[in-house]
């Protein structure tokens, strides 16, 4: 899989806003993965998710995955076992982007397939279970899912990372732009940011009445890196899910030769790398 300039962007084909969803049954029986029994239906699409294609600035290529942090978690496509086949790709798709929780600490893990999910790892607490809220992180991206997603082995599978905040509560923790740029959408559990770089930034299940508040007009929706933009919730458009930020990038790629267009890409490289400047004090 190649990484290609950002100038690509001419050449966006914007994904169906029903397959860039993440479903999660309720709290206590979080996501089932599909095609296993119990996988919810899809919610109602998010209706013009994704911003027009621009004609990003020219940008250097990437760094490498960085080197292991001082603080826990697995590599990057070492999903939960049984829970599907990780993405090889160990690109920082968003290098120098700011992490996308206020603070820590955070942690990167699975709906699924922690406790109180629908295959968790054993007897729990469901899921405020103090194991969930404990490191090491885990890569999620690909996690067994419906959704189309061509970065991954199976070119289906979860699309983004579920990251937990610092603790098992609803609209406490802030939730921060991880680049400057502008709010291109705000739907019922979706807001999407469109940064500087010509990258796309999707965060799913804030509190939205909240959001809204903060952005009542389509001219206060410019923002700064490291803006408030909301808070961690448990939104998703009247369906149930737990407590958790669902977070993407999308980043203009091209698959198996295909032409380049926009895709969901592999997060976790990049919240590694972003998280360890936070915890470092260099966010």
């Amino acid at each position: 899989m190649k990484r290609l300039p950002l100038a690509a962007l001419l050449l966006l084909t914007a994904c169906s806003p029903a397959g860039c969803q993440d479903a999660v049954p309720p709290a206590g029986k979080a996501d089932a993965p599909a095609p296993a029994p119990g996988d919810p239906a899809p919610p109602v699409a998010e209706p013009g998710e994704d911003p027009a294609p621009v004609v990003p600035p020219a940008e250097p290529e990437a760094p490498p995955a960085p080197e292991p942090a001082g603080w826990p978690h697995a590599d990057g496509g070492d999903l939960y076992p049984g829970s599907g086949s990780g993405a090889t790709d160990a690109t920082v798709w968003a290098a120098g982007m700011r992490f996308p929780m206020e603070a820590g600490p955070a942690y990167a893990n699975s709906q699924v397939y922690g406790y109180g999910g629908y295959a968790p790892p054993g007897p729990g607490t469901g899921q405020c279970d103090p194991r969930n809220y404990s490191y090491p992180w885990r890569d999620n991206f690909c996690e067994t899912r419906s959704w189309t997603n061509g970065m991954c082995p199976a070119g289906r599978g979860h699309q983004g990372q579920d990251i937990r905040p610092a603790t098992c509560e609803k609209k406490v923790h802030w939730i921060v732009a991880a680049e400057s740029g502008r709010i291109t959408s705000i739907g019922s559990y979706t807001v999407t940011l469109l940064g500087d770089s010509g990258r796309i930034y999707r965060y799913l299940h804030m509190d939205m009445a909240g959001v809204n508040a903060l952005f009542p007009t389509m001219a206060s929706r410019n923002v700064e890196r490291s803006q408030h933009i909301g808070k961690v919730s448990a939104d998703f458009g009247g369906n149930a899910t737990t407590i958790h930020l669902h977070f993407e990038i999308k980043a203009p790629v091209s698959i198996g030769g295909s032409p380049a267009s926009v895709n969901f890409v592999p997060t976790y490289a990049s919240l590694v790398d972003s998280y360890d400047r936070l915890l470092n004090g260099a966010a």
